[in-house]
């Protein structure tokens, strides 16, 4: 049994020198000499008898202790941000929002969005964190989160409460001049011998491509996986292959004639961007403000 408790201040620190894996980084960012970040990590160590980092010259990492130890941190740092804020009882827009999403709607969806609303509601900071949809569950679970944004037909977890917030065509990409670019309609079928250009194992429209597939018994000649929807863009600009992306990603090379949408006619590939949050999550006057700001740029 320990004999004091830690300090909030203590799991501050940890949780930005965790994140940053870099003392001086961590010093910078938490406002304090480099000393004090390892006397207050030195600290934690003692009070709970394991080590949290190994420091390896420059190198930091975190131990096992230190990896179990940081959910735990985001969500007593979490709690304490809302008791602070329930407490004030403010009813203007303030504090900080952290939100998880996918790349390609951090990019394609949120960069307008968010500069509407740091115009309007300038005492909110805004912290955006691209994860995928596997990552967005655990992260709201942990307190990590205020909320996310996924492309998905839904969110089968009874822990979250889901919101529409608008639809999302998917479409095939291929470069111009391909032999499918000029088809009056593209089937499953017409794929049965192409190279697809598609995101991770385990991203919604992925799956949503291939189930389509599946449905017409079409198994395509060869796939290529990206972790990256750019370099998906560019690998069919080069005509390596055809891509299944959301259409807004690719809405620019189409209208400069750098990428064709195939006319596809198979089963249906809309999905919606849905937004997500813990069942338990206090909703704050900056998250309502922010939902609003979502649903008035996003339907628009």
């Amino acid at each position: 049994m320990h004999n004091c408790p830690m300090e909030i201040r203590q799991y501050e620190i940890f949780r930005i020198l965790a994140h940053e894996l870099s003392f001086t980084r961590a010093a910078e960012r938490a406002h304090c000499v480099q000393s004090n970040v390892t006397v207050h990590i030195r600290s934690m160590e003692e009070e709970l008898g394991v080590p949290l980092f190994e420091r390896m010259g420059r190198h930091v990492r975190l131990t096992a202790h230190g990896t179990r130890l940081l959910p735990y941190a985001e969500k007593i740092l979490h709690l304490v941000g809302e008791a602070a804020a329930v407490t004030v009882g403010r009813d203007s827009p303030a504090g900080t929002l952290v939100i998880g999403s996918p790349e390609s709607v951090l990019t394609y969806r949120i960069p307008r969005v968010a500069q509407v609303f740091r115009a309007k509601y300038p005492e909110v900071e805004l912290v955006f964190r691209a994860c995928s949809t596997s990552e967005l569950h655990p992260q709201l679970e942990q307190g990590r989160l205020d909320f996310g944004l996924v492309i998905d037909d839904e969110v089968g977890d009874p822990r979250l409460h889901v919101e529409n917030i608008c639809p999302e065509r998917l479409t095939l990409l291929a470069r111009p001049g391909h032999e499918l670019s000029s088809s009056a309609a593209v089937r499953a079928v017409d794929l049965r011998g192409q190279t697809l250009l598609l995101t991770d194992r385990g991203c919604a429209y992925r799956n949503k491509l291939e189930s389509a597939l599946g449905q017409a018994a079409v198994t395509p000649k060869s796939v290529m996986e990206f972790s990256n929807v750019e370099t998906i863009k560019q690998c069919a600009i080069l005509g390596m292959g055809v891509a299944c992306l959301p259409a807004m990603v690719a809405k620019t090379e189409v209208s400069q004639g750098k990428l064709a949408a195939l006319a596809w006619k198979g089963s249906s590939l809309s999905m919606r961007t849905l937004l997500v949050w813990h069942k338990d999550k206090w909703i704050s006057p900056a998250m309502q403000a922010f939902f609003g700001m979502l649903r008035a740029q996003l339907n628009s």
